[in-house]
């Protein structure tokens, strides 16, 4: 990640870290749109595991996967947030860094998650080859991102006109961000080494949408996902590390 992107991104999530939560875990919305994308990389990672979470944010993910037992380290490049997740899980250890050096020791970890960050890496085999390092042999790694779909092409746009217009908003902000397909993502992490890889899309319900949308598109996500996975906003990647 280059220097002005990381310290661009940082500073945006500084900036709404006091209303980051509000957006994923108390609005209508929010909390079911999160758990959503969370459920998919919880099914995909061992119960009772020692766990890192990739651009962890407040803990939402950590908080949830520690109901299932096991320990959880978070990394994130902001330290309002990280302050954020020191509060909601005082018992875990909160480091501040990117994905692409992550400050670990080889095999430290028997799962890793990243949930919404893996877009806004500049070099994500960098991320995914760390990833495989500080990964126990027969680890896992579960990663949910942005999709490259006909239904994704304009969001860019509007994140590119939001930030003209100056708008707060938690996501709404041009970043570069990439958005990805089945075969890019397979070629990623098979070049970084995991085998057992699986690919599908995943949430037609998105957060931005309004309420009595959202709640249409609620209803619908499982065939979407199941049947039309052209419609669906996000891509979700399982993985494993050769034991």
């Amino acid at each position: 990640m280059t220097r002005v992107k990381q310290q661009k991104i940082q500073e945006h999530y500084d900036s709404v870290a006091g209303t980051y939560d509000d957006h994923y875990d108390h609005l209508t919305r929010g909390r079911p749109y999160h758990n959503h994308l969370s459920d998919h990389l919880i099914k995909a990672l061992p119960r009772n595991g020692d766990l890192l979470d990739i651009g962890c944010g407040t803990a939402l993910f950590v908080e949830k996967y520690l109901r299932n037992g096991g320990t959880a380290t978070g990394l994130d490049i902001s330290e309002k947030m990280l302050s954020k997740a020191r509060e909601r899980c005082p018992g875990c250890a909160f480091v501040a860094g990117n994905g692409e050096t992550l400050p670990f020791r080889d095999q430290s970890f028997d799962a890793i998650s990243s949930l919404l960050v893996f877009s806004y890496v500049k070099s994500p085999g960098s991320m995914l080859a760390e990833a495989c390092r500080v990964l126990r042999p027969g680890g896992s790694i579960a990663v949910c991102t942005l999709g490259k779909k006909l239904i994704t092409k304009g969001i860019p746009a509007l994140y590119h006109i939001s930030e003209k217009v100056k708008i707060q908003h938690v996501v709404m902000k041009n970043f570069g961000e990439r958005y990805y397909n089945e075969e890019e993502m397979t070629r990623l992490f098979s070049h970084a080494g995991f085998t057992d890889i699986s690919v599908k899309w995943c949430s037609f319900a998105h957060i931005d949408m309004i309420d009595p949308l959202f709640s249409l598109a609620s209803k619908l996500e499982p065939f979407v996902e199941k049947r039309v996975p052209q419609l669906a906003f996000n891509i979700f990647v399982s993985a494993k590390k050769r034991g």
